[in-house]
């Protein structure tokens, strides 16, 4: 049977948005070029960390709704998630999309629909169009392409990716209205349309805005470690005020979208987006910061105690209570930390994975019972419930007895 969609990129978007789909009875066809993510796909499991995601995956697989495979087939739909990293200062690369765009310039047809969903640099969407018909000019003015960037928070993904507005812009109207049509099939939230470089720009506006509202917290938590005010007190009592809303600090920002979006825009216009890059330095200096605040402690305990310390790092992922590392600040500073280690013993804590290429992980409640310095880096749920010794140092980052 000929797929209604074909799905390439399995990964923290386009595998919920294929067991959505499927949900929804669409015959989903994804792709991956990773063979033990197919594989695992198709015996209805996982190879990531979402809330709901592997129920909806193993009914989806079940069903016969959703197979998984290396290569793609014919399909009326095609949606392009597959990754959009950097190559040189920050540079957007964008290699993945055009090699899934040539992978299937073969089995386009008249009447097709394809949709970028990566995050994409403004223009992709019409570099691709000039891709596919310079390549298949036959197709020209007789396929739909368009641009829908996904707006989800990880570890809530399969709630919002129902729930939540999307930006859809063709490029033309004829494709605005085809992605319209194909996203009513399984999104309740509002469907907003406009053109494919508008849409591109919005996704990095969105997440630009929040690098520099959490640049500007970051930054009062630089200020107020050198004036010795509580941050955390600071901002809850500014927040009183009915037109304030600071976001609260942390050890930097991560993730596959805050931590990057903000470079698509400053990569292509360095001159005009000044307090966008700024905001990006901020943030990265305060995983620095982190790092050299930890040095100091473990400088500081062993010259008080004559001994070095037992260090507990808390936290590797990018954000509270999940398992996804991409750009995490945490993982940044414990590699930095660790850079420098002499005669420490330093115990590394994730809860949420349980094993590491690189790191060997502790069992939360053992490294916090057994350190002498517990580096909070992390607000996981697990980290709330513990009690220290009066003997301990506890370098809180995350504020997770002071949230605001």
């Amino acid at each position: 049977m000929t797929p209604d969609v074909v799905t390439i990129g399995l990964g923290y978007i386009g595998l919920p948005t294929s067991a959505l789909m499927a949900s929804k009875g669409m015959q989903v066809h994804g792709v991956d070029v990773n063979p033990e993510v197919v594989e695992t796909i198709n015996k209805g499991k996982i190879h990531i960390i979402e809330m709901d995601l592997e129920e909806s995956v193993s009914k989806a697989v079940h069903s016969g709704n959703l197979k998984a495979d290396v290569v793609s087939v014919a399909a009326d739909t095609y949606l392009i998630v597959v990754p959009t990293p950097f190559k040189g200062n920050h540079e957007p690369d964008i290699s993945y999309v055009e090699a899934a765009t040539k992978g299937i310039l073969p089995l386009l047809k008249e009447g097709d629909l394809y949709i970028i969903e990566s995050t994409s640099p403004i223009g992709t969407t019409e570099k691709m169009r000039d891709l596919i018909f310079r390549k298949r000019p036959e197709l020209k003015g007789k396929i739909y392409l368009a641009y829908c960037p996904e707006r989800v928070l990880p570890g809530n993904v399969m709630y919002e990716l129902v729930h939540n507005d999307r930006v859809i812009g063709g490029i033309d109207d004829a494709s605005t209205e085809k992605a319209i049509a194909f996203y009513k099939k399984f999104v309740n939230g509002e469907l907003h349309g406009t053109n494919a470089r508008t849409a591109e720009m919005c996704k990095l506006t969105e997440n630009s805005s929040r690098d520099v509202q959490i640049a500007f917290a970051n930054e009062l938590s630089l200020i107020c470690d050198k004036a010795e005010i509580n941050v955390w007190e600071l901002i809850r009592l500014a927040n009183k005020h009915p037109r304030v809303n600071i976001l609260q600090p942390g050890c930097g920002v991560g993730g596959h979208c805050i931590a990057v979006d903000p470079y698509f825009i400053t990569s292509d216009f360095p001159m005009e987006s000044q307090i966008i890059g700024k905001a990006r330095e901020i943030n990265n200096y305060k995983s620095f910061w982190v790092a050299e605040q930890i040095k100091k402690a473990r400088h500081a305990f062993q010259l008080e105690h004559g001994r070095p310390p037992a260090i507990a790092l808390m936290g590797l992922a990018f954000k509270p209570n999940i398992d996804d590392l991409r750009e995490s600040p945490a993982k940044y500073i414990v590699q930095k930390v660790l850079q420098e280690s002499q005669d420490e013993a330093y115990f590394i804590v994730e809860p949420n994975i349980e094993d590491h290429q690189v790191f060997k992980i502790t069992e939360y409640k053992e490294a916090a019972e057994k350190a002498d310095i517990v580096a909070l880096l992390v607000a996981h749920n697990e980290f709330k419930e513990l009690k220290y010794a009066k003997h301990q140092v506890v370098l809180d980052y995350c504020g997770i007895n002071q949230r605001i």
